[in-house]
């Protein structure tokens, strides 16, 4: 499965199964994790056999059940965190699924439990990522159009498209899909709306839409 197929198949998962995360399955989402982590600088780390953070009424609020295992997404405390943190928590999000797990972005509906992970001075646990095996795949969100969702002056090229696309398929606080990319030449420009999350979101949609598009067939205008 590549990146791409990752992105089609993967759809936000709230029940899962008592089946733990072991062995090579295991090994290799550390290993991607500590990968990650050297090349962004957060302090994103694995929990699993943790059942206090998706055990209180708040969880269940929430819906989910069977969750005993999720992705603690720490990093600096500063004005970059959230768009990072969606950033690489979803390029774990995608080797996740090509693993054969599932994930679920959570941002309210936990509990912080404060010795199930390591939050260094200076650093933020920003929100966390339900994982495990699921009990079912989960099924695809209702989703905006092209159009919506991109400001352009011209027919665009089928790579921006394809990044478009693949920006829609992206997970987002509860849906909302509150975001904008506009195309000048081969520079793209992605802004975030206004909503909760929105540069968690605005970070997730990102790493989708170079996926999409190719990064050789564009540059981000910072």
């Amino acid at each position: 499965m590549d990146l791409l197929e990752a992105i089609k198949a993967r759809h936000s998962v709230r029940s899962y199964l008592d089946k733990p995360i072991e062995g090579d399955i295991k090994d290799e989402l550390v290993s991607f994790i500590d990968e990650v982590n050297k090349e962004s600088g957060l302090h994103i780390q694995l929990i699993l056999n943790e059942p206090k953070a998706f055990g209180s009424f708040t969880a269940h609020y929430g819906m989910f059940k069977g969750v005993t295992d999720y992705i603690a997404l720490v990093g600096k405390d500063d004005k970059a965190l959230d768009e990072k943190c969606g950033y690489y928590g979803e390029k774990i999000v995608l080797k996740a699924q090509q693993l054969g797990l599932n994930t679920c972005w959570v941002a309210l509906t936990y509990s912080k439990v404060k010795d199930a992970y390591v939050v260094d001075e200076g650093e933020k646990l920003c929100l966390v990522i339900a994982i495990g095996y699921g009990e079912t795949q989960g099924h695809q969100h209702k989703s905006k159009t092209r159009e919506k969702v991109m400001k352009i002056n011209s027919e665009p090229p089928l790579w921006f498209i394809n990044g478009i696309d693949a920006a829609l398929l992206a997970p987002t606080a509860v849906n909302q899909q509150k975001f904008t990319f506009t195309l000048n030449g081969n520079k793209v420009s992605a802004k975030a709306g206004l909503g909760f999350n929105n540069k968690v979101d605005l970070g997730i949609v990102k790493y989708h839409f170079e996926i999409g598009a190719g990064k050789d067939n564009f540059e981000w205008n910072i």
